[in-house]
Parts: structure tokens; C-alpha cells; sequence
């Protein structure tokens, strides 16, 4: 095992714990069914589905529902990809605009 991959595998213990993964597999099991249910509902709701927040509504969604169920992939890369620090901000910050703006 490299440096690198004992540095990422600890830096991501620090957001191992049952209650935020509950809180990451909700918000992506809604997210995705607030898409699924009605597009274009929820496509008005957050200002429309445009280059920069379609991709991000994609992954963030992906990774939180990855990070919810408890895989961890084995590559320190796919750690990096799918990490839940930048993925519950971003997923966070579009439930915000559905429900809120």
C-alpha cells in the first residue's frame, strides 16, 4: 500500500459514520426520485438543468448513494473521485434549491 492510499483511506474515516451515510442515501434516493417522478418540475425548481449543474446533479447523486450504502472502491483514485466531501456539499446545496428557493 502506497503513502497516498493510507493518507486518502484515512482522511475518509473521518466521514465513516452511520448517521451522515443514512443522511447521504436519503438525500440521493430523493434527489433521484424528485428527477425520475417529474423533470421538469424539479428542473424549474433548481433553474432549469444547464451544462455545470446537470453533470454535478449526476454525480453528487452517484456518490452519495455509493458513500450511503457503505462500497468504498479499492483504488485510492475512485476514493478521490467519489468522495463524499465535495459530493453532500453539492447535493446539499440543490435539495436547498428545491425546497427552499
Amino acid at each position: 500500500m502506497s503513502n497516498l492510499d493510507l493518507w486518502v483511506k484515512r482522511v475518509h474515516q473521518l466521514v465513516d459514520f452511520g448517521l451522515l451515510r443514512m443522511a447521504a442515501l436519503i438525500m440521493s434516493m430523493a434527489a433521484a426520485g424528485l428527477v425520475v417522478w417529474e423533470p421538469t418540475l424539479f428542473a424549474q425548481a433548481i433553474g432549469g438543468f444547464g451544462p455545470v449543474i446537470s453533470p454535478a446533479l449526476i454525480w453528487a447523486t452517484c456518490t452519495a448513494m455509493i458513500f450511503g450504502v457503505g462500497f468504498v472502491p479499492h483504488r485510492w483514485y475512485w476514493q478521490v473521485f467519489f468522495t463524499p466531501y465535495f459530493a453532500l456539499p453539492i447535493l446539499s446545496y440543490i435539495m436547498w434549491l428545491r425546497l427552499f428557493y
